[in-house]
């Protein structure tokens, strides 16, 4: 991996000390490192087109980790967070997990167990960009067809047969198969099963 598509590791902490030795921690594995000293300076700042994640301190003037997390949720950002703090408490590190945060470390922070936490959420994210990136494709074939094959999509893929199909769009069942042979060609599908992955996928309430 090159420096210039190396994932992207965030390093969000007010101790200047901290953030040093985190980036070179963070260089050392060959990993890309941006750190900053505020959570507001974070926010402020456009996610790259790539595989990060977030190791971000608990407890900080103005935005809290905490408050920053739940900020980026509202915002529907996704980057997987490491929570480090030197002085958490069982209900902080509870509240960050169940707002989905990877890991909750306490500082001072074990070299490995840190790069160990930000090699899976490094992985985790880059899942969720696949999975992303699947969805937006999918959408983008939907878009593609005709209001009447979109119609035929919803039905095919609820599982209503082609004859109830016709007689509900007062068309011919030669025409419903026709269509359905013109969808199944825009959604780059093989068999109804994959299609119905796909409109499952996207989020499309079937009728």
């Amino acid at each position: 991996m090159t420096a210039s598509n190396a994932a992207v590791v965030f390093v969000v902490d007010d101790d200047p000390l901290i953030r040093d030795s985190l980036k070179q921690l963070v260089a050392s594995v060959g990993l890309q490192a941006e750190t900053f000293s505020s959570a507001g300076s974070f926010l402020n700042t456009e996610l790259p087109d790539k595989s990060c994640c977030l190791v971000l301190d608990i407890r900080m003037p103005d935005l809290s980790g905490l408050d920053l997390q739940a900020e980026l949720i509202k915002r529907k950002v996704s980057i997987p967070i490491i929570f480090i703090t030197g002085h958490g408490t069982v209900p902080m590190s509870v509240k960050a997990m169940k707002a989905g945060a990877v890991e909750f470390l306490e500082k001072p922070l074990e070299d490995q167990v840190l790069i160990d936490a930000i090699q899976y959420a490094i992985k985790q994210h880059t899942q969720i960009r696949v999975e992303q990136s699947a969805i937006s494709m999918i959408k983008r074939r939907i878009r593609s067809l005709t209001s009447r094959e979109h119609d035929i999509l919803l039905l095919v893929s609820a599982g209503t047969l082609n004859r109830h199909i016709a007689d509900k769009l007062k068309m011919s069942e030669s025409t419903v198969k026709t269509h359905r042979a013109r969808i199944m060609g825009k959604m780059e599908v093989r068999s109804l099963a994959e299609l119905v992955r796909a409109t499952e996928k996207a989020g499309m309430q079937h009728t």
